[in-house]
């Protein structure tokens, strides 16, 4: 009887440990994730998909929050409204963290920052200067302070749209404004002042330790947030958004049109390369590509052709340097206005443009113009080459006789009677009958 009482009580005691085991092991598992991504450039659609994607992985994941570390310039309206539309759909937390020391959420930035759930910033960050900017639109009447109709509606309609983000999210409305009409921006502490942002972290660890027990609003419903201790799991950026990213750069973009170009023009000029005419599509096409995502001139685009045209004509007609330093005027031109942004992280750089317009310059005259005046050279060698050379007569040509033509004895005939020793000219060619005349020299 007492050995059962044993081996019941040992039978519990095992029970118990294993329960305790599975409940720890349960909790392991079930132990709070952040997921955190980084933006640092332009906002653009490849930033917008990155986002959109991360949002997706971090539902999927069952994290705590999204937690988006921002430093950026600014970038595209349209990309900007995407993001904004995806974070306030969003089924998880999402922290905006203005970061590093010295980073800034400047124009599409403050848009996606007083967007989020939770928005924060590092110590020596910005915010502001959100105003829109009138990319191009001409034609358009102007009212009686010189401002055209389009700007005003473009301005009214931005302020409309951060207004709306920061009453949604509770904050103030009123400087959200300022930054569009007036481009204000701030410091971290006078965003904490002006109930811009939620609070100031030096740290992601600080920031997470801070937000840790709020309670946040989703569609839904309310969501209280354990990330004290939570573990935070990265999500880069994948190689295909990298490269995506890379060439939505205006100077790659730029860079591989030109070199679309001269791809395409020295296949043109060169048949049968094949390698020059392959580079310069897959370029035309990466470029073709980026310009999607560029705020792109097209008055740009159309100058940096007919600069290409110059420098063509200036290889065939003798214009003393004319075409040239239109051709050199127009491509810089167009250069400069091919991207209409004030960001200059959205513009082709100065420092890009003038080599590439070298560069241009030099490829035109020189391998283009080797290029078309070796086809347009006279043949040396052949039957086509002993044409207009001079020879000796070899044997009399009554009419029909020979002729020495470098180094070699034609049969020839001529008009009037040519004796041996004299010079010839040879006038033309046919059935390996060489017709000649005297050698006026």
């Amino acid at each position: 009887m007492e050995m059962s009482r044993c081996k019941f009580r040992h039978m519990i005691l095992s029970a118990v440990f294993i329960a305790a085991l599975s409940l720890g092991s349960g909790g392991a598992a079930t132990a709070s994730t952040v997921t955190h991504i980084v933006i640092d450039g332009v906002i653009n659609p490849v930033a917008a998909k990155y986002i959109a994607e991360s949002i997706k992985i971090a539902v999927a994941d069952g994290s705590q929050a999204l937690l988006i570390e921002l430093d950026t310039p600014g970038g595209l309206m349209a990309s900007t409204h995407v993001i904004v539309k995806d974070i306030l759909a969003a089924d998880v937390p999402i922290i905006v963290y203005v970061s590093p020391s010295g980073a800034r959420a400047g124009s599409a930035g403050v848009f996606v920052t007083l967007a989020a759930h939770i928005a924060a910033m590092a110590p020596g960050t910005r915010i502001g200067a959100a105003h829109p900017v009138n990319l191009g639109m001409t034609g358009v009447k102007e009212d009686s302070s010189g401002t055209s109709v389009m700007d005003e509606k473009i301005l009214n309609d931005t302020v409309a749209f951060i207004r709306s983000i920061a009453e949604k999210r509770g904050r103030n409305a009123e400087w959200a404004e300022s930054a569009v009409r007036e481009s204000k921006s701030i410091t971290e502490r006078e965003a904490i002042e002006n109930k811009v942002v939620d609070l100031i972290a030096p740290s992601v660890d600080s920031l997470l330790a801070a937000v840790n027990g709020d309670t946040v609003m989703l569609n839904l419903g309310e969501r209280v947030l354990e990330t004290e201790d939570a573990t935070i799991a990265e999500h880069p950026m994948s190689f295909r958004y990298r490269f995506l990213d890379l060439i939505s750069d205006p100077n790659i973009a730029y860079i591989l049109m030109l070199l679309g170009i001269y791809g395409l023009f020295f296949e043109l000029y060169n048949p049968g390369a094949i390698l020059p005419g392959i580079v310069g599509g897959i370029c035309l096409i990466l470029a073709f590509f980026a310009f999607q995502t560029l705020p792109i001139n097209f008055a740009g685009v159309l100058l940096i052709l007919f600069s290409i045209i110059l420098f063509l004509l200036e290889i065939k007609v003798t214009s003393y340097g004319m075409l040239s330093i239109g051709g050199v005027l127009s491509l810089i031109l167009g250069s400069i206005m091919l991207v209409k942004s004030p960001i200059p992280a959205l513009r082709v750089s100065l420092g890009v443009i003038f080599p590439a317009a070298i560069v241009t310059v030099a490829f035109f005259l020189f391998a283009v113009g080797m290029a078309i005046r070796a086809q347009a050279k006279r043949p040396t060698t052949g039957q086509e080459g002993i044409i207009g050379e001079v020879g000796v007569v070899e044997k009399a040509l009554k009419p029909r006789g020979q002729v020495l033509v470098h180094g070699e004895v034609w049969t020839a005939e001529a008009d009037e009677d040519i004796e041996v020793g004299e010079r010839v000219e040879v006038v033309s060619l046919s059935h390996l009958v060489a017709k000649v005349k005297k050698a006026t020299s």
